[in-house]
């Protein structure tokens, strides 16, 4: 246990006030996975919407960012590493001979604040541009506005942030976080995507349970302090959590006043306080005026999601901070949170068919396999068996769910006969993701419910250690 737990009337938060967000991110038609606040340190609220539970750790996506950001201040701590220094000097390796005019000018500084002078997101055509070297495509991309003047969100300046931190401090990011910050926390469940050479891609990947995001996002309440060891300076949590400058959606032209508010190092500004973002709903609010930490893990499937949950949590839960506790109340809605599901496939079990197969139409969108693969089910007393042709086996279950791992990443998956239409949903409960089976008569289509940024091939999600892009090495 990362955090001590407490009745929310014990540290002055309404119950009912939970209750309402709860509510909100219903109204909303938010999929969430997992909730969880803590007041002064202490777990006040938690609930998963099962199949999810509280030990699966869960993509924060760019949530990662964040962390890659507390990397940058250990390299900053222990002085090697400036805020001025260049990319040019610290990775020369890297630096292409037509390198981008004004490129040489990028600083740390411009990285942690996104503020490099692209006009977009260069991460893709970057990537397309040096497939085996990133921060060579980086370098090349045309530079439009002064850096440091104009902020653009962009996922390739934090790729290069992890590299350069790998570079000085001479360990890869994911050990030396895992030496500085998780260890030292007391957290253990940690995994990482990875790119082809194996090392972590900085702006993306990390998985982490629901508790050990809660207990980030307490560090950074208390400073950088964790029961009474300073982790990482003051000044370092002070500079990272404040706002330099004004930020653009990460979505261009999209609405939302909490990423429009300011952008800090690898952190949004929001309307109180600042927060952590990762796509599909990954969410980090630290609020410290109020002493109050907000985790939510979700499968967001509309941009406006994400400002819909933090316009959730100021309308609804910070009315009831401070606010007369209510023992009833605890009780009913520690009750709820203990009941959190998503909906199970409705419909009939039909035992009659023992054995029945179809081949994969990979032509519909977001299929998660090609064309051509062959499945088989088979029927079990409590579900099903599924065979995707030589690839992996995963279970299903009926009126409840079963869990496999068939390729490492656990699955868990519930189904159902709906006429003469089998169902299934496969939850990849440490993603924010799941693939639809769906079978009739021959022909049997496996999509994708929300599409993962890295990859549509569903193989790569299955397996462990996943590795979503192996064509970088």
């Amino acid at each position: 246990m990362l955090l001590p737990r407490a009745t929310p009337a014990s540290l002055d938060v309404s119950s009912a006030a939970i209750a309402a967000f709860l509510d909100r991110l219903e109204q909303a038609g938010i999929e969430c996975h997992s909730i969880m606040i803590a007041r002064r340190g202490h777990i006040v609220a938690e609930g998963w919407w099962t199949p999810f539970a509280a030990e699966h750790p869960h993509l924060l996506y760019s949530l990662t960012k964040s962390f890659t950001s507390i990397a940058v201040g250990f390299a900053v701590d222990d002085g090697l590493l400036g805020l001025d220094d260049r990319v040019v000097d610290v990775l020369p390796e890297h630096v292409p001979g037509d390198m981008s005019d004004g490129a040489d000018a990028l600083t740390v500084h411009h990285l942690l604040t996104m503020t490099a002078g692209h006009a977009e997101d260069t991460l893709e055509r970057a990537w397309a541009l040096e497939p085996k070297d990133l921060v060579r495509g980086f370098l090349r991309m045309p530079i439009v506005t002064a850096p440091g003047t104009s902020h653009t969100y962009d996922n390739a300046t934090t790729f290069v942030l992890a590299r350069i931190v790998e570079r000085v401090t001479g360990t890869p990011l994911d050990r030396l976080l895992d030496e500085r910050l998780f260890t030292p926390m007391g957290i253990t469940d940690v995994e990482w995507d990875r790119v082809g050479s194996g090392s972590v891609f900085g702006f993306h990947g990390l998985h982490l349970t629901t508790e050990a995001l809660t207990a980030f996002g307490e560090l950074l309440r208390r400073s950088g302090e964790w029961r009474g060891r300073q982790l990482i300076s003051r000044d370092w949590i002070a500079r990272s959590t404040r706002r330099h400058v004004d930020s653009r959606h990460y979505s261009p032209g999209s609405p939302g006043r909490d990423f429009h508010a300011g952008y800090g190092y690898q952190f949004w500004m929001s309307a109180h306080g600042f927060h952590g973002n990762g796509a599909f709903g990954q969410q980090c609010v630290v609020v410290p005026d109020l002493d109050l930490v907000v985790v939510l893990t979700a499968a967001h499937n509309e941009i406006g999601h994400a400002q819909a949950a933090l316009d959730a949590i100021w309308d609804c839960l910070l009315p009831g901070v401070d606010s007369s506790g209510d023992g009833e109340g605890d009780v009913a809605l520690e009750r709820r949170l203990r009941h959190l599901a998503l909906p199970m496939v409705e419909g009939a079990a039909r035992p009659e068919n023992p054995t029945f197969a179809a081949t994969i139409d990979g032509t519909v969108a977001d299929s998660a396999l090609p064309s051509g693969t062959q499945i088989v089910v088979d029927t079990r007393p409590d579900g099903w068996l599924v065979h995707v042709g030589q690839l992996f086996v995963a279970s299903i279950g009926y009126e409840g769910w079963a869990a496999s791992s068939p390729l490492g990443r656990p699955v868990i998956a519930n189904g159902a006969w709906q006429g003469d239409i089998f169902v299934a949903e496969l939850h990849l409960v440490s993603t924010p993701h799941r693939v639809r089976l769906t079978m009739h008569g021959g022909t049997a289509e496996l999509t994708w419910v929300t599409v993962p940024l890295t990859s549509d091939d569903l193989l790569l999600h299955l397996t462990s250690p996943l590795m979503t892009r192996p064509d970088v090495a």
